[in-house]
């Protein structure tokens, strides 16, 4: 795995990618980060280099999707079938764990549904940020509940 670090305006990011895609983005305080064990620092590395300016352009407010490959292979096939489902939500909107679970065909799995989103690598890019309760509520995030206000805020003064 090979890394660098982006400094945001809502905090320092670890950049992460495999061979094949981005394989993380994580907050300082990530809840279920699982360390950097025999990563290599890359600062030039393509995928990496391409994050940073997506992000970059995406906190400026000139960027709404992000198209860096990804490397979503850590997870179980409901985790990642979870994450696809996360990137189809819209910029700028939101969806309830109910809502995802239905739309992976899966009605009845809202709890494991907030277990995989609270497990996506990829935060920001795959938005988990955008997944609420069903009363609206702003629950649990792995990159911290304040991180998720700022971003969702940052979503809704562009939209």
């Amino acid at each position: 795995m090979f890394y660098t670090e982006y400094q945001s305006p809502i905090g320092k990011l670890l950049l992460a990618a495999s061979e094949r895609g981005l394989a993380g983005v994580y907050f300082e305080e990530h809840k279920h980060f699982k360390g950097m064990d025999g990563w290599q620092r890359d600062d030039a590395h393509f995928v990496l280099q391409q994050t940073r300016l997506q992000l970059a352009a995406y906190f400026a407010g000139e960027r709404r999707e992000f198209d860096v490959p990804l490397d979503m292979t850590g997870g179980t096939a409901f985790q990642q079938a979870v994450w696809q489902a996360l990137r189809t939500l819209p910029f700028g909107a939101t969806a309830s764990y109910a809502q995802i679970a239905k739309h992976i065909g899966n009605p009845g799995a809202v709890r494991a549904v907030g277990a995989a989103n609270g497990r996506n690598p990829i935060s920001i890019i795959v938005p988990c940020h955008r997944v609420i309760a069903s009363s609206g509520a702003l629950t649990g995030y792995a990159g911290g509940l304040n991180n998720k206000k700022l971003l969702l805020a940052l979503e809704a003064e562009q939209v």
